[in-house]
């Protein structure tokens, strides 16, 4: 397979040597990206006598058409991996800046991508380190934890380039996945959905599909192909097997209606409206009274329908289902449980700053068969992360019961 191994300026560009290395010595074709900055640590020469290629240094090479080149490239390769990953070129590809080559192609490829940080402890700590590494999470973007010890700049703590056998095998099982949703089929839905009361105004909520996106990223990591329907979001969405955009709960439910019996696991974690204008204008609605009365009506409840299909047929996927309270959590997840004949109830309090919508982290209650369980706050990847956790003990144990 075909790697793409990005290496930015930093001192632990050395090793990347060594992960080239690796990489080949495990039946990989390399092809190196260096920035700038990169080749003040190490000569592309090294690298070229490695991978026996071009080394791609500049985006806009005289004679060499690598104005193009970045797309060529971002078609052909298996994986981009980053090594080492300095906090500039995490926050230009957290932030959609392509200002060179290797930037440019991380934008432009579909290929998964591995990053392994290398970074003081204090920058690598940074809060605006940790948000671009918690946005890329959710896009689907894996890492290879740095180390802790002794570091160039004199200091002692975590920001240590990985080891190249960590990274090496870290890229290796991204090629060969050996997770225990290998195979299976999952879909995901995620963000909110709009209503519209006429061309110009909605009704909305205000979910911006990060904790769907962290949800979809972690199943792609555990090897399952994904299918993501997701609402109008900010944000940019994980790679995944199949990518549906819907703006309406009507448009949302036929999109997992039409799939969900080709699928595994379905987990619903978008925000889909409950009530919809009965009777949405087809022209602007001018200014008028004091007062405006609005007539709504009720959305389909995509989850309690698929729970039903499933009672009445006898199959179907295991169905997880998000419950967004402000109050009674507990409660009012365990009866959305019962009542929708679901597997699991993720639910969570959102009106907490640090728990709710558009943030980047939450903390949540599952309820399933065995009771409530409280996960502490945590990042939303960590989240999702503990959500399959508990998928994969439930589908365990059902088939232990078979």
């Amino acid at each position: 397979m075909l790697i793409a191994l990005g290496v930015s300026g930093g001192i632990g560009a050395y090793k990347a040597v060594e992960v080239a290395r690796g990489l080949q010595k495990h039946g990989h074709e390399v092809v190196a990206v260096m920035t700038a900055n990169a080749m003040k640590f190490v000569g592309p020469l090294t690298f070229e006598a490695i991978t026996r290629r071009q080394v791609i240094t500049d985006q806009f090479e005289a004679g060499s058409n690598a104005d193009i080149e970045h797309i060529a490239l971002a078609s052909t390769i298996d994986l981009l991996l980053i090594a080492p990953a300095t906090a500039n070129i995490l926050g230009k590809i957290a932030n959609g800046i392509a200002d060179d080559f290797l930037s440019t192609l991380f934008i432009a490829t579909a290929a998964p991508v591995l990053v392994a940080p290398a970074m003081n402890t204090q920058m690598f700590a940074h809060e605006a380190v940790r948000a671009n590494l918690e946005t890329l999470a959710a896009r689907g973007v894996r890492f290879v934890e740095p180390g802790e010890g002794y570091l160039a700049c004199g200091w002692i703590g975590k920001g240590r380039l990985a080891e190249p056998d960590e990274i090496v095998a870290a890229a290796d099982s991204m090629l060969r996945p050996q997770g225990r949703l290998l195979g299976l089929r999952v879909l995901v839905t995620a963000g909110p959905t709009f209503e519209d009361l006429d061309p110009v105004r909605y009704l909305g909520n205000r979910s911006s599909g990060k904790m769907g996106f962290a949800v979809a990223a972690e199943a792609v990591r555990r090897g399952a192909e994904v299918t993501l329907v997701t609402g109008p979001s900010p944000i940019g969405p994980p790679r995944v097997q199949e990518l549906v955009r819907v703006r309406t709960a009507e448009e949302m439910h036929a999109a997992v209606i039409d799939r969900a019996g080709r699928m595994d696991i379905v987990v619903m974690a978008a925000a889909v409206a409950d009530y919809r204008p009965a009777e949405p204008s087809s022209q602007k609605v001018s200014k008028g009274g004091d007062t405006v009365t609005l007539v709504l009506k009720k959305t389909p409840d995509i989850l309690a329908e698929l729970g039903r299909r499933r009672l009445e047929s006898g199959v179907g996927p295991m169905l997880v289902g998000f419950a967004a309270e402000t109050e009674d959590v507990v409660a009012r997840a365990t009866a959305k449980r019962e009542a929708k004949h679901v597997d699991l109830i993720v639910a969570n309090d959102v009106s907490r700053a640090d728990a709710g919508f558009a943030v980047d982290t939450n903390q949540v209650t599952i309820v399933g068969p065995q009771g409530a369980e409280l996960l502490p706050l945590d990042s939303k990847a960590s989240v999702a992360a503990a959500i399959f956790d508990r998928i994969e003990h439930l589908k365990a144990q059902a088939v232990g019961q078979r």
